[in-house]
């Protein structure tokens, strides 16, 4: 394992820029951070989670489908280069697993792998979350990662593909007693969101949450779909045909389930006509139908929907409710 200083760091990342689309962290002109690419602003590996929905790089607000015309029909195309993303948490991480299963199970959506096929995946974590927060190391979860110890970064690498890169990266040999350290922090951090959602999970698949409850948080909520479009395992989306001089193309886009049209059918029944219905759907689906249909609770716990929230309804927020009120 090597460490490596910021700037080490980004030569290494543009070394590879000739074979690689590569994403980082970047600060922005008014120290905001997002993921971007390095002459759009300032390396920023450091600050915690990037703020938007980080699976979009894969899965983006709008794009695609195909291209149709009299003559033929065009579907969207591979990248003409791998991507490779620095930036992912480790909860980052294991949001972005349970979507490569979603896209590849029953159906495998090709516009999807397109893109995530070949691609490399870099976690950061360590000593480098918002405010000094520990990030959790996610150890393996990945094909390579950046684990800071305050000030340099360890560069671990899992996969074949992650180890081959690695060797081009210019760095000093890491120090055994302080890899120890590191994943000793992270084996120690508390695990309180996780126990908390999970009992907020057993509460709902035990049906012990009266509607009550529902229209108590739905009337704190402004269908500003903030958390279903920061959060890294929503998937819906809708599909629109657009007209553009002799060809028609077609385009899929993100759609939120606290939106009044989102399940409204043609012949005017809306089977989530009300925001209590809605608001109960957003935090069942991933807590009580996909436990049952995927096997595991896909609020992963990246914090995004808490975070930009602007009336405390994200998904933690909620579950310490549910669970002070019915557990």
């Amino acid at each position: 394992m090597k460490i490596l200083t910021i700037k080490q760091i980004e030569s290494f990342l543009r070394s590879i820029e000739s074979d690689y689309d590569v994403r980082v962290p970047t600060k922005l002109h008014d120290d905001s951070r997002t993921l971007g690419k390095l002459d759009k602003g300032s390396l920023a590996i450091a600050g915690g989670r990037i703020p938007q929905k980080i699976t979009n790089v894969f899965f983006p607000q709008t794009e695609t489908v195909l291209t149709a015309s009299s003559e033929k029909i065009e579907l969207s195309k591979p990248l003409a280069k791998p991507l490779f993303v620095v930036g992912f948490t480790a909860p980052d991480a294991d949001c972005l697993k349970f979507i490569d299963r979603f896209y590849s199970e029953n159906y495998h959506d090709d516009i999807y792998f397109n893109k995530r096929n070949g691609a490399i995946i870099v976690c950061v974590s360590g000593r480098c979350g918002k405010d000094g927060e520990f990030l959790k190391i996610a150890d393996g979860n990945c094909d390579m990662e950046l684990i800071s110890d305050g000030q340099n970064y360890l560069l671990a690498a899992y996969t074949s593909a992650g180890k081959a890169l690695a060797e081009k990266a210019e760095g000093s040999e890491a120090d055994e007693a302080l890899i120890k350290q590191l994943r000793k922090e992270s084996d120690a951090l508390p695990t309180d969101d996780l126990e908390l959602i999970q009992k907020a999970s057993k509460l709902l698949l035990d049906e012990k949450v009266p509607d009550e409850f529902w229209v108590s948080i739905s009337n704190r909520c402004i269908a500003c779909t903030s958390c279903n479009l920061s959060c890294p395992t929503c998937t819906c989306f809708d599909v629109f045909d657009r007209k553009s001089e002799n060809k028609v193309n077609r385009w899929r886009m993100w759609d939120s389930c606290q939106l009044d049209g989102f399940m409204r059918e043609a012949s005017g029944h809306n089977p989530m006509g009300t925001e209590s219905l809605r608001t109960r759907r957003r935090i069942h689906h991933k807590l009580a139908a996909d436990p049952k249909r995927w096997g595991q609770i896909t609020c992963l716990l990246c914090g995004r929907c808490d975070d930009v929230c602007p009336t405390g309804i994200g998904i933690k927020a909620v579950c310490k409710e549910m669970v002070e009120q019915y557990g």
